[in-house]
């Protein structure tokens, strides 16, 4: 190969070094700073193919979208003592390049930054106000007052805040433990006036219904026995009116029930007198046309 063809080769490859070190793309998402020796001299905002002194200047790439800023829960202590583990997220836009670039230079610097602006301002905000008042239609005025205490903030690094919410706030661990043992303690103390009362009132409906039993059972025994004397009275009348129509036989019908009483055991022994009225029917009989 000869030395020309050499000498072009250099050429050629220097020249390409050259424009490649020269020219740089912005793209439709980016917006570009020209940084020489460090310092800003140039704002690129266009996309597009662009220019710079290659070797002296080099170029800074930052995001024009909308970006995410989800920082871990941190814990707050309300007004009144109250302490919340808050869960919030932030959306924000790089809207001034230069001032970002001098304040906070690479943009995980700058959510780093933004963390301690959202965590400051959620504390600051919930500080004064009570755990009734954040539950209450107070909470939209609250999240307005922390997102305007973010944006304000955040202007001084270049950063325009487009929302600030908090997904969740959540009593800590140890003191949703301590309301669920003091929940459950109440719930049982609750069952147990229940069931006391329940066994007041069980006691109650008892001694009232043996209190109607027996009074039931007294009244059915009085007119059971008033029934009973009735019926005894009838059939002492029945009774009377038929030992009236024939007094002779009424006699004789008892001597044999005293009969059969009397002589109706196997085993029973009996001395009397053959004159003994108790044999009076033995020894004279019924007079004829005596009812029998």
């Amino acid at each position: 190969m000869s030395k020309l063809k050499v000498f072009l080769i250099s050429i050629i490859v220097i020249a390409a070094f050259v424009l490649a070190n020269t020219l740089y793309v912005v793209n439709q998402a980016e917006q570009a700073i020209v940084l020489q020796f460090g310092e800003p001299v140039r704002l690129v905002k266009d996309p597009g193919l662009k220019m710079k002194v290659p070797f002296i200047q080099n170029v800074v790439f930052y995001d024009t979208r909308l970006l995410d800023l989800d920082p871990p829960a941190q814990e707050v202590v309300l007004n009144d003592k109250k302490r919340l583990d808050v869960d919030s997220f932030t959306r924000y836009r790089i809207v001034d390049p230069l001032k970002f670039y001098q304040t906070v230079r690479y943009e995980f610097q700058a959510e780093s930054k933004l963390k301690e602006i959202v965590n400051s301002s959620v504390r600051k905000i919930l500080g004064r106000i009570t755990l009734q008042e954040l539950l209450s239609k107070q909470r939209t005025q609250i999240m307005k007052d922390i997102s305007d205490a973010v944006k304000k903030d955040a202007q001084q690094i270049g950063v325009s805040v487009a929302d600030v919410r908090i997904r969740r706030a959540d009593l800590p661990i140890e003191v949703l433990q301590a309301i669920n043992a003091r929940m459950k303690t109440e719930r049982e103390r609750d069952a147990k006036e229940f069931r006391a009362e329940g066994q007041q009132q069980a006691q109650q409906i008892r001694a009232t219904a043996d209190k109607e039993s027996t009074i039931i059972k007294a009244e059915a025994n009085k007119k059971a026995q008033i029934i009973r004397g009735e019926g005894d009275q009838q059939a002492i009348d029945i009774w009377n009116n038929a030992v009236g129509q024939d007094v002779e036989f009424y006699g004789f019908y008892r001597s044999l029930e005293a009969y059969r009483n009397a002589l109706g055991q196997g085993d029973a022994s009996m001395i009397l007198s053959p004159e003994s009225a108790f044999f009076e029917y033995f020894s004279a009989p019924l007079e004829q046309g005596k009812t029998r």
